[in-house]
């Protein structure tokens, strides 16, 4: 049986975003108790791009305040991240202002991106999934994506999710 059209363009298209080289990731930590010494987040991602041939070009960790949150969204979107990736603010809790800023920024919204989060975090936690607002997008040309903050999520989506898209990610936002 030969692949359907859609499943090749795909792959051309995985193909085409894998000589792109290194991609540059921002990582934004929300976050009103780590430090950077505290942020196993930071010291797990940094060494997962390193192992996948990708980078850590920027790091925040900010306060979960709407006016921090825009303001660091707009500074990392100017700057050569092709990737930001927020951990942190995403729960429901009146602390939890993240996603509502970033849903508000979003110029195009990619809605599978948290759905496909809340099914592979089911399968760990259970119904508690569904208390997570995670959720990406493009913002001024870059990829934006926003993750609970616990160290297991954040391994979850990383190696589900995040890691084997990365490279087409930033591919398509782009071209």
């Amino acid at each position: 049986m030969s692949p359907s059209p859609t499943s090749q363009s795909m792959h051309h298209h995985k193909t085409l975003a894998a000589t792109q080289g290194a991609i540059p990731v921002a990582l934004v930590t929300v976050s009103d108790t780590r430090t950077e010494a505290t942020d196993a987040n930071k010291h797990y991602l940094e060494t997962a791009l390193q192992a996948a041939g990708h980078r850590l070009s920027d790091y925040r960790l900010i306060k979960d305040e709407a006016d921090q949150v825009t303001a660091v969204l707009d500074e990392l979107s100017a700057g050569e991240a092709r990737i930001i990736l927020f951990n942190g603010g995403t729960g429901i809790s009146r602390r939890d202002t993240t996603i509502d800023v970033l849903n508000a920024k979003l110029e195009k919204h990619l809605p599978g991106f948290g759905e496909l989060f809340r099914m592979v975090s089911y399968e760990q936690i259970g119904s508690a999934a569904l208390f997570s607002r995670a959720t990406a997008g493009a913002y001024r040309g870059k990829v934006i994506i926003s993750i609970p903050g616990s160290p297991a999520a954040v391994q979850l989506a990383w190696e589900k999710l995040i890691a084997p898209e990365l490279q087409h990610l930033a591919w398509e936002v782009a071209r």
